[in-house]
């Protein structure tokens, strides 16, 4: 130490604790000239080991990659010149004075500026990001204790995919047997939620006081093909949220890899009332990759804060095993993330109802809003005429029509018959090799050209060089659409180029027809009174929609026309289950739960279980589908039913994906089907029931195209009175030929 303190005006470091170019080549020369053992030199300069060897094993001046520190505690003799962080009344003190597991510099005045100037700055929304938040050889235990001694459930969702631990913010509450596998963690809670670096954060963000009562994080871990969609983290009480990253810190993580956390920007548009309403941009501004003791962080703001976590990616094949001479190196996204919480009653800075307040802006309440007027596509209903029994049936004309189209088979009476019939009882059905094969070859051909041909780089281009539309706001959904928009449109259509011209007539030509109106009331026993028909492109690695119900009060019919030539999208469950091959892009009906069941004592005060409900509200809920759920929730915690309740009733928008088929769904699901090609669905959907299409992995062989049809129906007391019931009285008359087929 007295080589330090000689020359300690050489060893100073940057806001992110890394030694400046002169500490770091007094360091190098008493290795390579003095041939001093790194540990003497450690010892001799009052630095860590680890930062030693990472000094003397780099190549050149410049920082190493992941350098990696040892943050000791501050020398007793330079204690009165470290800053005081003001904490707590009953509990503040120098930080010089406690054991801290932060690196050495932190808290230093410069760095506490610099950070807070660069948070100021920052866009889409404020954000910071630290790197090198803590001791390295903390989290490296941390990483050890959690490999050997947590478990992780797989969990999906519409809105993510993901591998999970339990709640760690009870952590004081496991047996001491439990605990005392786990120190180093337990290490970490309490430096992450202590009043210094509360106060730390807060200084920072300007979010007001933190709350060290209410802790509230978990592990989360992301393998090739997790993700997690655009959401804005406003729930309940939330006024923080971090990620502290815990990935391989002897294997950097290369961006090419995924796993960033990616901002979005917002437009300012007019609400349906007149006010200003503010909505996600369909793409990210900032995007932040994953680093080994990097804490990215930002306040939550309600409609402002919107985020997402990019997908893992799996290796090209033979790409990098094949370029390292061996196995690929394993992309594990490991990370704590977590919130700070408003005060609590008895702790400093407690707001009587400001709880209840923040609950009025989350994201349920906005996405339950009056903001229909901002999302895209807005449905286009075309009316039908009524029409009487007999007007109803398929006649000469409309025959001639749909044989160009739809294979015989399906215009056969009988087949008809049986499958109203099956649909009448079941409620959905699915039709393979619906369209004749010529039909089908050139739509597929039509498929192909353009995935050949690259989309331009933004959405703007994309939208400039139509005919493609993008899908929004991205905390609903985000996919590529073309809209059939009326009878104006089939002339536009056909000045299309010769080669989209099969997929332009489908939507513009056959689907719209009277012929194939009457068709599917017949195919269904159903009146219909309106169309709403548009062509959807999933891109790989992009685009999703989340799980909403339908607003209208009448149940409704859905068709979707399944036009994806690529295959590999039904994959075989793993040996482990963990289903992490599948690519996603299926679409999925499940019920919804309702909400009679509302909170009889909704101004009951218990702090510790209205906390239980936050966790179990935690990233579930930022779907839609998941409010009802979320009261059902409270509404057991508030009986005294355990957490891990036996008798829970299971999430809305937490599913197995089942293939079509399978029989009962398990976990509410009602109807699911992965993408392909010539097949059409149809689905009698309930208001209540959920509907979502899964996040198209990058890894799928191509992007997920279909047409979506939605169908108004006749109040059951009014059939046969405007409409006329669909009844098969006269048997469609087929040519000879193709009945001899």
């Amino acid at each position: 130490m007295d080589y330090f303190n000689r020359f300690k005006g050489l060893f100073t470091r940057d806001k992110d604790g890394q030694l400046e170019t002169p500490g770091r080549t007094v360091v190098r020369s008493k290795f390579t000239q003095e041939n001093a053992p790194k540990v003497e030199i450690a010892k001799d300069l009052g630095l860590g080991l680890q930062e030693v060897s990472d000094i003397v094993d780099s190549n050149s001046d410049h920082r190493p990659t992941m350098l990696k520190r040892r943050a000791e505690e501050a020398d007793a003799r330079d204690a009165s010149k470290k800053v005081k962080v003001k904490v707590d009344d009953d509990d503040e003190q120098p930080q010089s004075q406690k054991k801290s597991e932060f690196r050495r510099n932190l808290f230093d005045d410069d760095v506490l500026a610099a950070y807070v100037n660069e948070y100021a700055n920052s866009a889409p929304f404020k954000h910071g990001v630290i790197r090198n938040l803590l001791d390295p050889d903390l989290l490296r235990n941390v990483r050890k204790e959690v490999q050997e001694n947590l478990s992780f459930s797989p969990k999906e969702t519409d809105i993510y995919k993901i591998h999970q631990s339990g709640d760690l913010a009870n952590l004081d509450g496991l047996d001491s047997e439990s605990l005392s596998l786990l120190p180093s963690l337990r290490t970490l809670r309490d430096e992450l939620y202590s009043s210094a670096f509360r106060t730390y954060l807060a200084k920072i963000t300007g979010s007001g006081p933190l709350s060290g009562k209410k802790t509230d994080m978990a592990i989360n871990v992301y393998t090739p093909g997790c993700h997690l969609l655009c959401h804005d983290d406003v729930i309940g009480s939330r006024r923080v949220s971090y990620i502290l990253y815990l990935t391989d810190p002897d294997t950097p993580w290369q961006e090419s890899w995924g796993g960033a956390l990616r901002l979005y920007p917002t437009d300012t548009v007019k609400g349906g009332n007149g006010e200003d309403t503010k909505t996600p941009s369909p793409e990210f501004s900032v995007s932040i990759p994953p680093a080994f003791n990097q804490l990215s962080f930002f306040a939550v703001q309600p409609g402002e804060s919107f985020h997402d976590v990019e997908e893992v990616y799996a290796p090209d094949e033979g790409s990098e095993s094949e370029s390292a001479g061996g196995a690929s190196p394993k992309r594990v996204r490991m990370a704590i993330s977590g919130w700070y919480h408003i005060p609590q009653l008895g702790e400093d800075g407690y707001v009587e109802g400001l709880e209840a307040e923040l609950a009025k802006k989350s994201s349920l309440t906005q996405l339950e809003g009056n903001v229909d007027a901002l999302d895209f596509p807005q449905p286009k209903p075309r009316a039908y005429e009524p029409k009487t029994e007999n007007q109803l049936l398929l006649d000469d004309d409309d025959i001639k029509l749909l044989l160009d189209w739809i294979a015989p088979i399906y215009l056969l009476p009988s087949t008809l018959e049986e499958m109203a019939h099956d649909f009448t009882i079941n409620s959905c059905m699915r039709i393979d090799e619906f369209l004749v094969p010529s039909c089908a070859r050139k739509l597929k051909e039509c498929i192909e050209a353009q995935e050949a041909h690259p989309l331009p780089n933004t959405l703007a281009d994309i939208e400039a060089a139509g005919p493609w539309k993008v899908a929004r706001p991205p905390h609903k959904h985000r996919y590529l659409y073309e809209q059939h928009e009326g009878p104006g449109q089939p002339a536009a259509a056909a000045a299309a180029a010769e080669g989209d011209s099969h997929l332009h007539r489908l939507l513009h030509g056959l689907l719209p027809s009277e012929a194939f109106r009457k068709w599917l009331s017949l195919a269904t026993n159903l009146d219909l009174t309106s169309s709403n028909l548009l062509t959807r492109r999933f891109r790989r690695g992009l685009d999703y929609t989340l799980a909403t119900t339908h607003e209208d009060p009448l149940p409704r019919l859905e068709i979707t026309m399944d036009m994806t030539p690529t295959t590999g999208w039904e994959k075989e469950d793993d040996d482990n289950g963990d289903g992490d091959d599948n690519v996603g892009g299926y679409e999925v009906y499940m019920a919804g739960e309702n909400d009679e069941d509302e909170d009889e004592d909704e101004d009951e005060d218990d702090s510790d279980r209205e906390s239980e409900i936050e966790s179990e509200q935690k990233m579930e809920t930022t779907a839609e589908g998941s409010k009802g759920q979320a009261k059902k929730r409270q509404k057991e915690i508030k009986e005294g039913k355990d957490r891990k309740g036996k008798d829970r009733e299971p999430d809305p928008t937490v599913y197995r994906a089942e293939k079509y088929g399978d029989g009962e769904g398990d976990n509410g699901v009602l109807y699911s089907v992965p993408p392909g090609f010539n097949c059409l669905s149809m689905v009698l959907r309930d208001p209540g029931v959920l509907r979502f299409v899964k996040y198209v992995s990058r890894s799928a062989k191509g992007d997920r195209w279909d047409i979506k049809g939605d169908y108004g129906l006749v109040e059951e007391h009014k059939r046969g009175e405007l409409h006329g019931t669909p009844k098969l009285t006269k048997a469609p008359e087929l040519p000879v030929s193709i009945l001899e087929d």
